[in-house]
């Protein structure tokens, strides 16, 4: 087993996840490099001043503009997505994904009852949708007017033509062929895989690639989770069993970080990366492009994987909770706020909007966990830089930063813009 400090964790799940010690990838092919890197692309329909899954890609990858994804997923086919944790994930994987879907379709344990409750409730829509899909080619929500459908109450859809294209998705008779204003436009999976992915891993190799798969995006994984949110349809029965096969084989690893009650898994491969950062050296692989997170603040998106879902509160003792759905009242900071990321510390957040009439980005507030950074010349500097590359991916004309309090980063986040 090996043992390390909470400072190493952070820096590897940051380096694992792209994030640290800078942007190491760059345009399109950078996007997809760190789509691969990342496992998963959580996607939002949620558009303020960007797309999450938007800001996601350019904190990792340099001349990022909102929408590469989309070019790698729908037009190169290098990524499909699905699931009811909705993800871009690399099409190779397609096999694997079968399998989950199969046991979804089918009812399997531990996947969601929901998918095959569908099914059966709107078999008749779902016969009429396939039908159409087969003669059409491609079909969205869109095409089927409300006042010609049954409605519905469901937590997909108002109308059975809308949950009869979901079940078909969520069970792979159909993938995403394109989105047009993010909404998916369907087509049948022959249509959109390429041939020799259209079919089933075994169980074995499936259930040992998710797990897999969730600790390397985990980077350092709890054996004790009771939730599935991403290894759906591991039967949890045999989860404890398949981790300790995969345990004697060295597939993972047990690590213990200092202070940190339960032991964590990592991939086995990923121990040369812990043990370069155990002895203070950064992997070769991970070397940035250009400028360090220490010389340029980097800004998380709302669902980035380190921060998202109290992540942030548990590697970096900061408490970020996205109040995007909360009231205004019940708000602490504000809509839209996101983490800064400086060197590999979660330092700041700040709040923001952007003014689309006279393409001004507009910073709400800004928050420091530490008051001394407000005084801080490299602090300053680093967010000087990340807000004007910030401002550049959104293609906003002006920046107002008037609401930062502190005057020294007021200035400089001003004079560099």
């Amino acid at each position: 087993m090996l043992t390390i400090d909470i400072d190493i964790a952070r820096r590897f799940i940051l380096g694992k996840q792209g994030l640290w010690p800078g942007r190491r990838w760059r345009g399109i092919t950078g996007a997809e490099q760190a789509m691969r890197a990342m496992e998963y692309l959580q996607l939002d329909p949620l558009q303020i001043i960007a797309r999450s899954h938007d800001i996601t890609l350019h904190s990792r990858v340099l001349d990022y503009t909102p929408g590469i994804w989309e070019n790698a997923a729908y037009e190169q086919r290098k990524f499909f997505d699905w699931g009811g944790w909705l993800a871009a994930r690399p099409m190779d994987e397609l096999p694997h994904w079968r399998v989950v879907m199969g046991r979804e379709r089918d009812g399997a344990p531990d996947c969601d009852p929901r998918v095959r409750t569908m099914g059966r409730d709107h078999a008749a829509a779902i016969n009429e949708i396939r039908t159409i899909l087969h003669e059409r080619g491609i079909l969205s929500n869109r095409d089927f007017e409300m006042a010609t459908r049954t409605r519905t109450q469901s937590y997909r859809g108002r109308k059975d033509s809308s949950l009869a294209l979901y079940y078909l998705w969520r069970t792979g008779e159909v993938m995403t062929h394109h989105r047009e204003n993010f909404e998916r436009v369907y087509a049948l999976t022959k249509a959109v895989a390429p041939a020799h992915l259209i079919r089933e891993s075994s169980d074995a190799e499936a259930d040992r690639f998710l797990i897999k798969k969730e600790v390397s995006f985990s980077g350092l994984s709890r054996p004790n989770r009771t939730s599935d949110a991403f290894q759906r349809g591991v039967p949890f029965s045999k989860a404890k069993q398949i981790r300790e096969a995969m345990l004697a084989d060295g597939e993972i690893i047990t690590v213990q970080i200092e202070g940190w009650q339960a032991t964590h898994y990592a991939l086995g491969s990923d121990a040369g990366l812990l043990h370069d950062l155990s002895a203070g050296r950064v992997p070769p692989a991970w070397s940035p492009l250009e400028t360090t997170t220490a010389e340029e603040a980097v800004f998380l998106a709302p669902l980035d994987p380190v921060s998202a879902r109290g992540r942030a509160k548990v590697l970096f003792g900061f408490d970020y909770v996205w109040e995007v759905y909360k009231p205004e009242s019940k708000r602490r900071f504000g809509y839209y706020t996101l983490p800064i990321l400086w060197g590999d510390r979660l330092v700041a957040r700040f709040d923001s909007k952007l003014d689309r009439t006279t393409n001004t980005f507009v910073i709400l507030g800004l928050w420091l966990e530490d008051q001394v950074l407000g005084a801080d010349e490299a602090f300053a500097e680093a967010l000087a830089r990340g807000f004007t590359r910030f401002v550049a991916f959104l293609g906003a004309r002006k920046l107002d930063a008037k609401a930062i309090r502190e005057p020294l980063l007021r200035r400089r986040v001003c004079s560099s813009y």
